[in-house]
């Protein structure tokens, strides 16, 4: 029986991951730093700090990264994506039926908290969950489970009762190593690693019918 399901936020509940990428590419690029080796996938799901490795390489010790992220932070801060046109069409009505079965909804998301907090509020799906838990509270983001163990526990159901809907390779690991089923929204745009997942599902609405088919099933 599912009781919980735990929601990643980009990608999932919003269609954000191409404006992410090309912020950051404008960002960086205004300080002479290029992500053209690195595959638009690299990005998704993942948060500044797990980056710079890779998109500085041998270069890095030239670099103040935390001085990079706190100007990035404040740039991101003036170019906010428009949430509530970027919230994927199925997302409110699949959120008010599910708690409307009792469901109980949390949100884990790598994003920090005051993106999260404007996602959220823009669209008009705070509502809906119980518990929110955003990177800025977590030392690791994902792959690390913390962020999805630290769920669980706020919401107190035995992990399987717990359902994640993710969609990236970060996510689904991070799920994975939590010990909490995955499901994971198919992805058709950037060629993203999902075969950890537990199940692929085209949409929230699939998602949706899932959790209704193994409830029924359960209480048969």
């Amino acid at each position: 029986m599912i009781k919980a399901i735990i929601f990643d936020m980009d990608g999932v509940l919003f269609d954000t991951e191409n404006f992410y990428f090309k912020r950051r590419e404008t960002f960086l690029g205004s300080k002479g730093i290029s992500v053209k080796h690195l595959p638009p996938k690299y990005f998704i799901g993942g948060r500044m700090d797990q980056f710079w490795e890779n998109i500085l390489g041998d270069k890095i010790a030239n670099y103040d990264t935390k001085a990079l992220e706190a100007e990035y932070t404040a740039y991101k801060n003036t170019h906010r994506p428009a949430y509530d046109e970027l919230v994927f069409a199925d997302a409110s009505t699949v959120l008010a039926t599910l708690t409307a079965k009792g469901i109980v909804l949390a949100l884990a998301s790598n994003s920090a908290r005051e993106d999260v907090e404007d996602a959220l509020e823009k669209s008009g799906l705070k509502q809906y969950f119980t518990h929110i838990l955003s990177g800025s509270e977590f030392a690791e983001g994902k792959p690390n489970p913390a962020i999805y163990n630290a769920a669980c526990e706020k919401l107190g159901f035995a992990k399987k009762d717990i359902v994640i809907i993710e969609d990236s390779q970060k996510g689904i690991q991070a799920g994975v190593a939590a010990g909490v089923r995955v499901l994971a929204i198919r992805d058709k745009v950037f060629g993203v690693d999902q075969s950890k997942a537990d199940v692929l599902i085209d949409s929230l609405t699939e998602a949706l019918q899932f959790v209704e088919n193994e409830n029924h099933n359960s209480s048969i």
